[in-house]
């Protein structure tokens, strides 16, 4: 796969995940995203070879008692304690808070690279579903340097983590079958990274 075939496929894939990590499983954003995964479609068309692509495919169409927009509120907004918390800071920092010191840093290297957050809402910029639309958008207008920064230093050092809390705790099969995709699909990407990712404390 060229240089280019490796960017064309992370901006498909890394806007793919980080909409369902982000939006509603019923919103405008999301929801054909998730009728391509639960009627078995978006493996054909998944740039990176996977080796239990059947498996996830069951798991994406099983069948569930809790309804999905139900299992993302449950996982995303609350009101009850978030099995795994989407937002960097909750695992990087020792106070496991919103807005911590590597939120800062985020915010600060997007400033000197000219990126501009718009949130309507006051919400960190280091979720996890945001970063990876970042990313994408990064790759797609050819900033591969600060693609490889975002996800070496801002991303990858907390994200398996992450994943691995959120595999575990989904509850729902369509959103385990998310994490063990993402999962894969990091792997694949730092395998093509140029610099070697920041190792950071976890605290989470």
């Amino acid at each position: 796969m060229t240089t280019r075939q490796q960017g064309d496929a992370f901006a498909f894939t890394a806007r793919i995940l980080g909409a369902l990590f982000y939006f509603a499983p019923d919103s405008e954003q999301a929801a054909p995203l998730v009728n391509a995964f639960t009627d078995g479609s978006w493996s054909e068309q998944w740039p990176d070879a996977l080796p239990q692509a059947d498996e996830l495919s069951a798991r994406f169409s099983a069948p569930c008692d809790e309804a999905l927009p139900e299992a993302f509120q449950r996982l995303f907004i609350g009101p009850w304690a978030l099995p795994a918390p989407p937002w960097g800071s909750v695992w990087l920092d020792r106070e496991n808070v919103l807005f911590g010191d590597s939120t800062l840093a985020l915010r600060q290297w997007m400033r000197e690279n000219g990126i501009a957050f718009d949130s309507e809402q006051n919400e960190p910029e280091d979720h996890f579903g945001t970063l990876l639309m970042l990313g994408a958008w990064l790759r797609e207008n050819g900033r591969d340097d600060a693609w490889q920064q975002l996800m070496a230093w801002h991303v990858l050092p907390w994200a398996n983590r992450f994943l691995q809390v959120f595999v575990q705790h989904a509850g729902h099969p369509f959103y385990q079958a998310l994490g063990q995709l993402t999962q894969h699909t990091l792997q694949v990407w730092q395998s093509q990274l140029l610099i070697p990712v920041a190792e950071k404390d976890l605290f989470r």
